[in-house]
């Protein structure tokens, strides 16, 4: 269970960066439809990540 909004933040950080390094292997191999579904996944990352107003009210 999460505790808190940065600990949450934390967890969407971690999978941007997992997106990244698979991005990296689907460029090398040219492979355009991963590359697709990585750019999908990462839009959907972020908007989760940067949502305004935050999860948490102050």
């Amino acid at each position: 269970m999460l505790t808190n909004e940065k600990e949450y933040n934390g967890y969407l950080f971690d999978q941007l960066t997992i997106l990244d390094d698979l991005e990296e292997i689907a460029e090398k191999e040219e492979a355009k439809e991963t590359l697709k579904v990585i750019a999908k996944k990462r839009k959907q990352i972020e908007r989760k990540l940067y949502q305004k107003p935050p999860l948490v009210s102050k």
